[in-house]
């Protein structure tokens, strides 16, 4: 399964940037755990969202919560990551993931985008 996230760039403190997962064919996102992580420069990567939209259920970090949101649209089997007020510390490079559950342990998604960097200024 071939996952690829876009979308990054820079980015007042304040702002807004959406990034994109698209899920190549043999997965279809609507049926599938989606998350995403995130990477700063020397620190670890760290869970940020997951969901399931069947029995809808979100995941989220709590340095994001009431700030970013994911979605998806079916017709482009892509999944949406929606970042607002961004803070610099948001700054790192984002991979999007799909897994089985709704969990914080990136070791529990199987399949992952090659990332995009998101850089927010101060």
């Amino acid at each position: 399964v071939q996952l690829q996230a876009s979308g990054g760039g820079l980015v007042q403190a304040g702002g807004s940037l959406r990034l994109s997962c698209a899920a190549a064919s043999g997965r279809t996102v609507s049926t599938s755990v989606m998350g995403w992580f995130r990477q700063a420069p020397g620190k670890e990567r760290e869970f940020v969202i997951a969901t399931r939209w069947r029995r809808s259920y979100t995941l989220y970090a709590d340095s994001v919560k009431g700030r970013f949101t994911i979605s998806r649209d079916d017709a482009k089997n892509t999944v949406y990551l929606e970042m607002n007020s961004l803070k610099p510390e948001d700054t790192a490079v984002y991979y999007c993931a799909a897994g089985e559950n709704v969990v914080r342990d990136m070791a529990k998604y199987a399949y992952w985008g090659q990332g995009t960097q998101v850089t927010v200024s101060s």
